[in-house]
């Protein structure tokens, strides 16, 4: 699933929001009182925020080596 095909009210969740409504969805999943058909879009949601919970952590992990790579550039001594 690319980033392009996950909704923007998705996008502009931060990482708790998504995870809890992902426990939402779950919730209402479990629920046997639900229809196929919202069952399906509901289990979709859920497949699209967990792609940005994903995409937020690798945004994060690359910010981190980023700085990691920054301050050990900066600690090595420098040669004239």
């Amino acid at each position: 699933m690319k980033s392009k095909s996950i909704p923007a009210d998705i996008k502009s969740k931060s990482i708790k929001e998504a995870q809890s409504e992902i426990k939402d969805i779950i919730a209402n999943l479990e629920d046997n009182n639900t229809n196929l058909e919202e069952s399906m879009d509901k289990y979709n949601r859920m497949m699209n925020l967990n792609e940005h919970i994903r995409n937020q952590f690798k945004r994060q992990l690359k910010e981190i080596r980023n700085s990691n790579l920054k301050i050990k550039k900066n600690l090595q001594p420098k040669t004239k």
